[in-house]
């Protein structure tokens, strides 16, 4: 038998279960860059104004920290700069399918059924590895074709759209190694992530230094170091090809030296007794979602310091830009373009943290699948309580996320003006405006898993959804009805002047009556649905 017998079985698998989440983040991911060119064709028509609006962004330490550097002035480097940020997004993707897809099977003893029939040793990792391997290279195809489609050169398309690929497979890679190293699939993620925070944190310092070596040893500083659209130097993608083949000379005879549901590092063991605090279902869901929310709230509240650092020189990058400071005020107000620069980002953020709330509401589901909701449920514990503790972080977890992260803008806001005490409650009332948003979402995830189980991920496509048309509506001028269908679109700008309450709690009632009615759903459906 050879050791890859069953890859083909597995990859089709593979691809059933993730159906809609997989095409769903490959088409995503590859319309923004298309849609980033599109609008520097439309709001810096000559060359002045790019030359202008390049020189302004490089000049910025921290726009250059959250995007990276910027190569020329031509509307593909530009482009190219403007997805730069993506790319960390197509490396988180790609190491939570691998995770998902191996440590998780493995702890879910999924993998360990499949192992009992005519399977290869390295069939389980493989298929998953060439799963995502295939959806990076094709989003990278797709956003090639994109811009290409949107009038940017070839070579240059072609030169970003396998950058992006190559960060996908580096990270798919390393989370397959992580997925060997522990048992749990939540140490698999942490280290995974870990290690895609560590990358950007290289990034970030050889980019805002004197010398950019740092830059060097990370995958995410590759990719804008092939220069697309700038002289493109090819060369530079085989150090993504080189370290995939490194890392997976590491996992692949490590996933076959090791028993299976074990992982390299020895798991810490935890006292001999619960604590109080896991005597009832709301400490174990604390227990549970602690890390993600830890996590979310601290890589959240850099990105808010890096953002309010950058909102000043940001509005001075566009200015006199007429097309522009159009576009900065319907996206976020009117009351000067650093406060339109700051409230089209955290209307951003709000996008990210209905993600968690997502996440958050969907860990029900994998309690289920897993067999662990069952038992509890037998117990004297209610299926009210049980859903609600898991609720009760999709609620509050978003707000806690936009809370840290407006009161990180307006810290280093505030400082850039001199006003910490006056930005610092304008900022956090900002970030907070996008939590009703975030919560119609989350409670549009709980009815799905109450109602229609097997289709509770649908909840990521409707975010693809929003995502897409906060991007492209004010940009492409979408009509106000298409808009109207993300709850995103309802968010007052509260940083203008004479915004009213009403539709922050219209949102709110909307997202408490879909996270009611999921609840009444659960309570009459069978368990499991697996």
């Amino acid at each position: 038998m050879s050791t890859l017998t069953g890859t083909r079985h597995l990859v089709r698998l593979i691809l059933r279960r993730d159906r809609i989440v997989l095409p769903g983040w490959v088409l995503l991911l590859a319309v923004l860059p298309m849609s980033y060119a599109a609008s520097f064709f439309e709001l810096f028509p000559t060359a002045a104004e790019r030359a202008g609006y390049a020189t302004g962004t490089a000049r910025n330490p921290s726009i250059v920290a959250l995007l990276g550097p910027v190569y020329g002035d031509s509307v593909g480097a530009l482009t190219a700069q403007r997805g730069g940020f993506l790319q960390l997004i197509v490396g988180l993707a790609a190491l939570l399918t691998v995770v998902r897809h191996t440590r998780t099977e493995e702890e879910a003893g999924r993998r360990e059924l499949l192992g009992a029939t005519v399977l290869g040793r390295y069939a389980g990792l493989t298929a998953a590895l060439a799963v995502t391997y295939a959806a990076s290279l094709l989003l990278g195809l797709l956003t090639a074709a994109g811009l290409v489609a949107a009038g940017l050169p070839a070579a240059g398309s072609l030169a970003y759209g396998l950058s992006v690929a190559g960060v996908g497979v580096v990270f798919a890679t390393a989370g397959g190694l992580a997925a060997q190293l522990t048992e749990t699939a939540g140490g698999a993620r942490g280290i995974a992530v870990g290690v895609l925070g560590a990358a950007f944190a290289l990034r970030l310092a050889g980019d805002t230094a004197s010398h950019d070596w740092p830059s060097w040893l990370s995958p995410l500083g590759w990719a804008p170091r092939i220069r697309a659209f700038e002289g493109e130097r090819w060369w530079v993608l085989a150090l993504p090809v080189a370290l995939t083949g490194l890392l997976a000379a590491v996992a692949y005879p490590v996933s076959v030296r090791r028993d299976v549901g074990a992982g390299v590092l020895p798991p810490r063991l935890g006292p001999a007794e619960a604590g109080r605090a896991l005597a009832g279902p709301f400490g174990l869901a604390w227990r549970l979602h602690r890390g993600q929310l830890v996590g979310w709230s601290v890589g959240f509240g850099l990105l808010g310091l890096i953002l309010g650092g950058a909102a000043e020189a940001a509005g001075r990058a566009v200015e006199g830009n007429a097309a522009l400071e159009q576009i900065m005020a319907r996206l976020g107000g009117a009351s000067g373009l650093a406060d339109a620069y700051l409230g089209a980002t955290l209307s951003l953020t709000g996008l990210a943290a209905a993600g968690y709330g997502i996440q958050a509401a969907l860990r029900m589901r994998s309690e289920e699948t897993a067999g662990r909701a069952e038992p509890l449920l037998a117990t004297g514990t209610h299926r009210s309580v049980w859903l609600a503790s898991h609720l009760l972080f999709a609620l509050v977890g978003p707000a806690v996320v936009l809370a840290v992260t407006g009161l990180a803008t307006g810290l280093t806001y505030g400082l850039s003006l001199g006003d910490v005490p006056g930005q610092l409650p304008r900022m956090l009332g900002a970030g907070l405006a996008h939590a009703p948003a975030a919560w119609v979402l989350a409670g549009l995830a709980v009815l799905l898993y109450g109602l229609l189980p097997r289709l509770s991920s649908t909840a990521w496509v409707v975010l693809g959804v929003c995502v897409l048309l906060g991007q492209l509506g004010a940009v492409l001028e979408l009509s106000q009805w298409l808009l109207d269908v993300s709850p995103f679109t309802h968010t007052p700008q509260v940083l203008r002047a004479g915004w009213s309450a009403t539709p922050l709690l219209t949102l709110t009632a909307l997202g408490l009556l879909l996270s009611a009615a999921g609840l009444a759903a659960f309570r009459r459906r069978d368990l499991p649905t697996a």
